[in-house]
């Protein structure tokens, strides 16, 4: 099985396509122990970032997530902390 990607890119997708792949990607991470990851979603009309923040905001194995900082993706870029096993 081959490494789970530190970050999932979800740039031009539309909401309906990224979201599966999203909670999937969260799954995986969760299951491989990873603590945290970057959601890449880009900044665009900030449509798909808010779908993002939504699904974020109720999925259970989300603990916090974040715009990213100066240097992370600023905007077009979400880093999401896992809850611990």
């Amino acid at each position: 099985m081959p490494a789970l990607s530190p970050e999932l890119r979800l740039r031009r997708l539309r909401v309906d396509e990224a979201l599966p792949m999203l909670d999937g990607y969260l799954n995986d991470a969760f299951l491989s122990g990873t603590p945290s990851v970057r959601i890449v979603h880009g900044k665009g009309s900030g449509t798909l970032r808010r779908a993002v923040h939504q699904a974020l905001s109720e999925h259970p194995l989300v603990k916090s997530f974040r715009l990213g900082c100066w240097g992370e993706g600023d905007t077009g870029v979400t880093i999401v902390e896992l809850a611990n096993h």
